[in-house]
């Protein structure tokens, strides 16, 4: 069941006006003059407020030299008054059906508006409209202001995801509820599903359930396939919690007597995984932790069958800043938290890939995900 602590924690702590302050702050160091936010993870970062992504549009307005405010349509005001958003001290406006909601937030900008910053993920028809009515500002990504706040977790941000971890792991723990010969992998994914709702998730991310051959695709999620014993099963689950952070695990399990040379390849996998988790640290660049569990995978051979980086950030996406990959020459700093997750690929055989949450820290790396990366055999 979730736990006790987790439900009863506000989010105050997480979405605070500081925020807003730092965003603000960076906005005018990039020398744009503006940012504006759409639903997504970026609005949720500054304003707390988790908001549909409508037709209509929602906006975050924040100028580099003036105060946000928050733009929505009029049936939506109440919830994001109710959202973490309404406690931060920010005009929140709604607009009516009948308004232009873009030429709204231009007549709120100077006239001197040259640069703005769209959200990364704003819609394509949304950015186009601004563009109508802000022809003399050039439109720039504002990714390059909020990655590098994202990417820096605060104390608060890090308490998050130790709950997210511990609810992923809660799933993990009763694997044996559910993974048995016999049974689909859809069946086996839809009781997952379930179970991350009951542990202390809001909403289920992705489900991956790859039994047999199908454990050599990465992303294979769901098939009719059914179990059979001596099966490897690579189970990769997430999904995000009601502070709004995200978990992100995988483990490999066996149903019945896996084969030999598959325990050979997991012992290599484990080695390598191992021996990353131990290596974080401030200062080591990406590509450098890349490599540490790829150099072991190499040289016992699996080169060729390790095929994506070794990790992704996470926080309030499942996949943001930074990219554990080779040749990524950015350092690791305290407050960074990024997937490790090397996996080797036998095509048409099987596969196998071990993942914990690793958050950086003064000291090194604190694994976040504690259950164990042993190979764990179900009879």
């Amino acid at each position: 069941m979730p736990d006790d602590d987790h439900s009863a924690e506000p989010l105050a702590p997480l979405y605070s006006p500081d925020r807003l302050h730092r965003a603000r702050e960076a906005t005018a160091r990039a020398g744009l003059d503006a940012l504006l936010i759409s639903p997504g993870a970026d609005l949720r970062y500054l304003t707390g407020y988790d908001a549909l992504p409508l037709e209509r549009l929602t906006c975050l307005v924040l100028p580099a030299d003036g105060d946000p405010f928050l733009l929505v349509p009029a049936l939506e005001e109440p919830a994001a008054q109710a959202s973490p958003a309404g406690d931060l001290g920010i005009e929140i406006t709604g607009w009516n059906e009948t308004d232009d909601p873009y030429a709204l937030v231009a007549a709120r900008l100077s006239a001197r508006t040259a640069r703005v910053g769209v959200d990364n993920h704003m819609w394509a028809e949304k950015t186009i409209a601004f563009r109508a009515v802000l022809p003399g500002a050039e439109q720039e990504l504002a990714g390059g202001v909020l990655n590098e706040l994202r990417m820096h977790k605060t104390s608060q941000e890090a308490a998050a995801l130790r709950r997210a971890g511990a609810a992923i792991d809660r799933v993990h723990s009763r694997m044996d509820e559910w993974l048995r010969a016999g049974r689909t992998e859809r069946e086996v994914g839809r009781d997952i599903a379930d179970a991350m709702l009951a542990e202390g998730h809001v909403r289920v991310d992705f489900v991956i359930v790859g039994s047999g051959p199908n454990s050599a695709s990465p992303h294979h999620e769901l098939s009719d396939r059914v179990i059979r014993t001596g099966d490897p099963v690579v189970v990769d689950i997430g999904g995000t919690t009601r502070d709004g952070y995200c978990s992100d695990s995988t483990r490999v399990y066996a149903v019945g007597e896996p084969p030999e040379d598959f325990r050979r390849l997991h012992e290599v996998l484990l080695r390598a995984q191992q021996a990353q988790t131990d290596a974080v640290r401030p200062g080591m660049t990406s590509g450098q932790l890349d490599a540490v569990g790829r150099d072991i995978i190499t040289d016992a051979g699996y080169g060729p069958h390790f095929i994506h980086r070794t990790g992704h950030g996470i926080g309030l996406d499942t996949h943001e800043e930074p990219y554990i990959v080779a040749g990524n020459p950015l350092p690791l700093a305290p407050g960074m938290a990024f997937s490790v997750e090397p996996g080797i690929y036998l095509a048409g055989r099987y596969g196998a890939r071990i993942e914990d949450i690793v958050l950086c820290t003064e000291e090194g790396g604190e694994r976040l995900n504690r259950t164990p990366r042993d190979l764990v055999v179900l009879r």
